[in-house]
């Protein structure tokens, strides 16, 4: 299976033909990036023993603030399906409820995490053309300016079970909310996008590329110049099977009243998006943001 073309971040033109990518893919894969390996590998293992141990349940999430533990049984169902995915995760916030032994590292990394996608979202605002940009409602960069929306999301993919329920994946087919999306290569691969003519690609996954995805608010925002392209994580077979898979995807989210479009502020899409995916009417939007 073909894989997506990674971009060496050190390249003169890495700002140009990264661009290019999400222009044409949805996705960019960034080589030889800043963040720190140690950071994450260490991030991994924490909350690997998070996942393992008996006190996750006294973090449950909060349904008005989305913060905290998501056990398998409120995982997501993709919009359009009827199976929830197979993976509980953790919603970290820095004004949000997190383990203490864990505090400090993820804290750490979520703020050298935004402060990357801030750099990278400069680049795209640099490259977008200016017919697709005389369109922003302000520029790009000052969108997430005070914004406390952005999530670091801890996923975790557990082994798969025997007798698993027909059709039900690591993560089903979905796009993602936000305006960008930063993800170092998980522990497992898995990770794969939907090309335009239909094949699945394979999403590099050595630690050395960073993989960074556009959201459907930045679609919405460039009238469709940057396309939120499906993705999803399939599961393992043989021996694999019975690994468990961590990744940390940081989703960039704009303030809650930035005008993305003539039909909806950041806060009112991430409200229609929840709705649809708890398949309720659409009302006011919780105070986290979210991927689908």
């Amino acid at each position: 299976m073909a894989e997506l073309p990674a971009v060496d971040f050190r390249r003169d033109d890495a700002e140009e033909r990264f661009v290019t990518s999400l222009h044409e893919t949805g996705f960019g894969v960034l080589s030889n990036h800043p963040l720190d390996e140690h950071a994450v590998t260490d991030l991994y293992a924490r909350w690997g023993e998070f996942f393992r141990g008996d006190t996750k349940d006294d973090y449950t999430f909060d349904p008005e603030r989305h913060d905290g533990f998501f056990p398998q049984t409120l995982a997501e169902t993709a919009k359009g399906r009827s199976v929830r995915d197979i993976k509980e995760y953790y919603h970290y916030y820095p004004w949000g409820r997190c383990p203490p032994e864990l505090a400090a590292a993820t804290a750490a990394y979520r703020a050298d995490t935004v402060a990357f996608a801030a750099t990278l979202l400069g680049w795209v605002e640099k490259h977008t053309p200016g017919s697709v940009a005389a369109g922003f409602s302000e520029p790009l960069s000052a969108m997430i300016d005070g914004s406390e929306q952005s999530l670091l999301r801890i996923l975790h993919y557990p082994p798969i079970p025997d007798g698993v329920e027909t059709g039900a994946i690591r993560a089903a087919a979905h796009e993602d909310i936000n305006l960008l999306t930063v993800l170092p290569a998980a522990n497992e691969p898995g990770l794969q996008v939907l090309s335009r003519g239909g094949d699945w690609l394979d999403v590099p996954g050595d630690f050395g590329n960073l993989i960074i995805n556009v959201g459907d608010m930045l679609q919405e925002a460039s009238d469709g110049y940057f396309p939120s392209t499906t993705h999803r994580v399939v599961n393992p077979e043989g021996a694999d099977a019975s690994r468990a898979r961590i990744s940390v995807p940081l989703f960039l989210h704009p303030r809650p009243d930035v005008v993305l479009s003539p039909r909806h502020t950041a806060g009112s899409y991430l409200a229609e998006r929840l709705a649809e995916l708890r398949g309720e009417k659409v009302g006011a939007a919780p105070a986290a943001g979210a991927a689908s």
